[in-house]
C-alpha cells in the first residue's frame, strides 16, 4: 500500500505530532526525522493533512477495533475482563497521545470522525453485549447505553491517565486495575 519512503514520512509525522503537536510540526521537521529531503514529502503526499489522513488508516496509528475482537461466553467477569484486556491492548497510551495531537483546531475537521470511530465502535459492541446480558437476566438494568459508556470510560480513563502521567498517578498495573475495576463494575450491575 505504502512504499518504504512513504512509511518513513507517515511514522515521522505522527511521532512528531505526539511530541510537538500538529501546528508546531513542519515539513522540514518531518523530512529530518524521516531522513529524507523535504521535497520528497511533496512528491509522495499533498502536504501534512494528506499524510495524517493516510497514517490514520494504518494499524500503527489506529487501533482498528472490530466486533470480532470481542468474543464473549456470557460470563460477565470473564467477558468484561477480556474486553478490557483487548481494549487496553489496542488503545494504548501511544494511541491516546496521537489522538490528542490530532485534535488541533486546524486539523480536527479532518480527523474527528476517525478519532470518534474508536469509542463509537467499542460503545456499540458493549451496548450489544449488555443488551444480550440483560435479555438473559444476568444484569439488572436495561439501560445498556449508560452501562456501555460507563465501562468505556472506566477503560479509557485508565489509558488516558497512563498516557498523561505514566505511573505517577497510580502504580497499579494494567492487570491489577482490570481485576479490581471489573469486580467493582460487576458488583454494581449484578
Amino acid at each position: 500500500m505504502f512504499d518504504e519512503t512513504q512509511k518513513k514520512i507517515l511514522n515521522a509525522t505522527m511521532n512528531l505530532i505526539m511530541e510537538k503537536g500538529y501546528t508546531a510540526t513542519t515539513t522540514k521537521d518531518i523530512a529530518k526525522k524521516a531522513g529524507i529531503n523535504e521535497c520528497t514529502i511533496f512528491r509522495k503526499f499533498d502536504g501534512k493533512k494528506s499524510i495524517i489522513k493516510a497514517a490514520m488508516t494504518l494499524p500503527d496509528w489506529n487501533p482498528c477495533l472490530q466486533k470480532n475482537d470481542f468474543p464473549y461466553s456470557g460470563d460477565l467477569k470473564s467477558d468484561l475482563t477480556s474486553f478490557s484486556k483487548t481494549y487496553l491492548g489496542k488503545v494504548t497510551p501511544r494511541m491516546v497521545k496521537i489522538s490528542l495531537g490530532l485534535r488541533s483546531p486546524d486539523l480536527y475537521e479532518l480527523t474527528k470522525d476517525g478519532i470518534k470511530e474508536i469509542p463509537e465502535t467499542f460503545k456499540e459492541i458493549l451496548v450489544d453485549y449488555f443488551t444480550e446480558m440483560s435479555a438473559q437476566h444476568k444484569i439488572q438494568t436495561t439501560d445498556t447505553e449508560s452501562l456501555a459508556i460507563s465501562f468505556l470510560s472506566l477503560n479509557f480513563g485508565f489509558v488516558f491517565f497512563k498516557a498523561s502521567f505514566g505511573n505517577e498517578l497510580t502504580s497499579l498495573s494494567e492487570d491489577e486495575y482490570i481485576a479490581s475495576s471489573i469486580e467493582h463494575f460487576i458488583n454494581g450491575i449484578g
